[in-house]
């Protein structure tokens, strides 16, 4: 199959996770979407998902997992993250580089603490380690707009703070069909993925994150905010920070050299 490529579902207690896997090398690389998983799971995906890693799958094989499927209100972030210890161990993934994209991010820097024999390299891009005003003010609009239904409205707001002016100039003439498309028969899904974020606080015990780590924030982020990427540095042991001027939340989509600053720190 090209590029090694799987759809796959991996059962952990009385629920199941589904992941997708590409590429043939050695080396694991375990990848957590952001909140954007509470509309839209991998399931599927694999083929479309690997593309941007394709210069690498020689030399890692990456698995990108959603939450699990029978996400309950109430989940928070440490629900999540001893749902993806479990999938990890189930799937024989006894120590992986993670890599973690916003809420996924979250996950990642919980699961550094809870479980470091699981976690070889960490790679924390645009997250943050606790609930700010910034992130706190971005969520509760967006689930005001989930309960009204209004997905045209939240995908409009969602892509107004994440992407540069430059990207938007070209991105709001689409702006008028955001809502025929991408709509979940549920928002449930969406809601309880939200709602962890707003109960997040990981600060505390940063400190206690030893393996090498990697954060990549955007100087323009006006959904975890400019300052988030700096605090994470600030409070893991050795880490290394690389902050993108000119770009925002979407500076993983935006930046040319994204993957490559990534791979070159797995390799390192």
């Amino acid at each position: 199959m090209l590029w090694n490529a799987k759809n796959g579902r991996v059962s952990i207690g009385d629920a199941q996770m589904h992941y997708v896997r590409f590429g043939r090398g050695d080396r694991a690389l375990v990848v957590l979407p952001g909140l954007s998983d509470g509309l839209a799971t991998v399931k599927g995906k694999a083929l479309l998902l690997a593309g941007p890693y394709r210069p690498y799958l020689d030399k890692i094989t990456v698995y990108m997992f959603s939450r699990r499927d029978a996400l309950k209100p109430g989940a928070t972030i440490r629900d999540m993250v001893r749902d993806q210890a479990e999938a990890m161990r189930a799937l024989g993934l006894k120590r992986a580089s993670v890599l973690g994209v916003s809420q996924g991010g979250m996950i990642a820097q919980w699961l550094a603490v809870d479980c470091p024999e699981l976690v070889e390299k960490l790679v924390l891009v645009v997250t943050a380690p606790r609930v700010n005003p910034t992130l706190e003010d971005c969520v509760n609009r967006w689930i005001d707009l989930a309960q009204k239904g209004d997905h045209r409205q939240l995908m409009i707001d969602t892509a107004e703070h994440s992407y540069s002016e430059k990207k938007l100039a070209r991105y709001r003439k689409a702006y008028p069909l955001l809502g025929l498309v991408g709509r979940p028969a549920s928002y449930d899904r969406f809601l309880a993925n939200a709602r962890a974020i707003l109960a997040f606080d990981e600060a505390p015990r940063l400190g206690e994150i030893a393996c090498p780590t990697l954060i990549i924030g955007g100087a323009d982020d006006r959904i975890v905010g400019t300052e988030a990427a700096a605090e994470l540095h600030a409070q893991i042991p050795g880490s290394e920070l690389y902050v993108y001027d000119g770009l925002g939340h979407a500076a993983y989509e935006e930046a040319r050299d994204f993957y490559a600053r990534v791979f070159r720190f797995l390799q390192g």
